[in-house]
């Protein structure tokens, strides 16, 4: 089986899982990045207040959103992106909240999703001081990025991924986890909001 995933980052609004307002997206085939895109995206009703903290770690605003697509607008586009592939995300139980909890908001059932996190990876295949997204890209050769751009951020953690497989000797994401003791999640379905 060759390395194949999908990467991906969600920014929000606040500190609401469902309050996603931006994705970034990077297909992987073989080992290589060979699509991405990205996104901004309107948070579901009652998570779209849009944070300080938030603002001013991503920089983005309430009116970068305005007419951008709604999360129910958006999710067809996304799956449609990342067809069955596993989802590879730097501290990946955040960004798969994110997804089970913006569907949830809008009643909608989240898509199962298996997912990788690719910091537990760095974690096991670098030694550094810290395993911040910007030093464990930088451990993989991926140089500085605007961290906390979301598509910027699924492409670092692309990277790590593909690194961390050619050290390992592994040819897919399963092959990757076993090989560093690191477990793939499974998919978790949410509830459907009443």
């Amino acid at each position: 089986m060759p390395l194949d995933f999908t990467a991906i980052d969600f920014e929000t609004a606040n500190s609401s899982p469902a309050s996603a307002c931006s994705v970034g997206l990077v297909r992987v085939r073989d080992g290589q990045v060979v699509a991405q895109t990205g996104w901004l995206i309107q948070p579901p009703a009652g998570h779209d207040e849009f944070n300080e903290w938030n603002t001013r770690i991503h920089g983005l605003y309430a009116e970068d959103v305005i007419g951008a697509d709604t999360w129910t607008q958006q999710i067809d586009r996304l799956c449609a992106f990342a067809g069955a592939d596993v989802l590879v995300a730097h501290n990946a139980g955040f960004d798969m909240n994110v997804l089970r909890r913006a569907c949830e908001a809008t009643g909608i059932d989240a898509p199962p999703y298996r997912s990788l996190c690719s910091l537990a990876v760095a974690r096991k295949t670098y030694d550094l001081g810290s395993y911040k997204l910007p030093l464990a890209a930088a451990a993989a050769g991926f140089g500085a990025f605007p961290h906390h751009d979301a598509l910027a951020d699924a492409r670092a953690c692309a990277q790590i991924v593909i690194d961390a497989a050619r050290r390992a000797g592994a040819d897919d994401v399963d092959a990757l986890g076993a090989k560093l003791g690191v477990r793939l999640t499974m998919p978790q379905v949410a509830a459907r909001a009443a």
